[in-house]
């Protein structure tokens, strides 16, 4: 589903992200992993096109998208999610649901004046997909909150939710564990498992947490100071020595 083919990225003399080449097969849960610094994130924001790779080429479907814009891409079905949630804080939860589907019809001046009935039936539509969506996520109870008053957990499997108001084929998580309690941890990693099986998404997951890797990623991909060194399941790239030598220092006991 998504290619990177020596994908490179410059900030000025500094080398971030150096020749990485993986690919992600649809269907897959494929996790992302590496110390601090490894060039994860920079990865994820030239596969979202918030960043323009300086060499390389990243084809995603069959089509050639080194070019496209972030927003373009979106269309397309390849979303993200942010390490630190990007609520918008003072509207509520299900305002923050409502607002993601692209062109609709209220956007459109005139169409309010001209079209005031069809408008209201797609916002029915629109609002009836959100509750649906915060069912799923068990977050009615939260519904009317404003989102900026969420708990990290909840922020997270608001993030998710966002993505399920979108057509999305492909979906970047990153450190979806970051600040999650254990409880809500494993009632994302339940969400994240039913949209991959019930629901047809590709997932690429960055995450330190490697219990969460373990249990939901088949392939893995590990990468160190901006390289790839090994794609493979999780035992072969868990006793990798490279892999090991990479978090030598910094953290060892996630490997174990």
């Amino acid at each position: 589903m998504l290619q990177c083919d020596q994908v490179t990225m410059d900030f000025g003399p500094f080398r971030a992200v150096d020749k990485c080449s993986f690919s992600v097969e649809r269907g897959s849960i494929t996790g992302l992993i590496g110390p601090n610094g490894a060039g994860k994130s920079t990865m994820f924001n030239m596969i979202a096109g918030a960043f323009r790779n300086t060499a390389g080429r990243i084809v995603y479907e069959g089509e050639d998208i080194t070019e496209l814009s972030t927003d373009k891409r979106f269309h397309k079905g390849l979303v993200r999610t942010f390490q630190i949630p990007h609520e918008f804080q003072h509207l509520t939860v299900l305002e923050n649901l409502m607002m993601v589907p692209p062109g609709q019809l209220g956007e459109s001046l005139f169409r309010n004046w001209l079209s005031a009935s069809m408008v209201a039936d797609v916002e029915e539509q629109t609002y009836e997909r959100a509750t649906e969506a915060l069912r799923f996520l068990e977050l009615t109870h939260v519904s009317h909150e404003r989102a900026g008053r969420l708990s990290g957990g909840q922020k997270k499997l608001l993030e998710l939710g966002r993505t399920i108001m979108t057509d999305a084929k492909l979906v970047l998580l990153d450190e979806p564990a970051a600040g999650v309690n254990r409880t809500l941890l494993r009632k994302l990693e339940e969400k994240i498992q039913f949209l991959n099986q019930e629901r047809g998404y590709t997932f690429i997951l960055i995450e330190h947490d490697m219990e969460m890797i373990e249990k939901l990623c088949g392939p893995i991909i590990c990468m160190a100071e901006g390289k790839v060194l090994i794609q493979g399941d999780f035992a072969t790239v868990r006793s990798d020595s490279r892999v090991l030598e990479a978090y030598l220092g910094e953290k060892q006991e996630v490997l174990h």
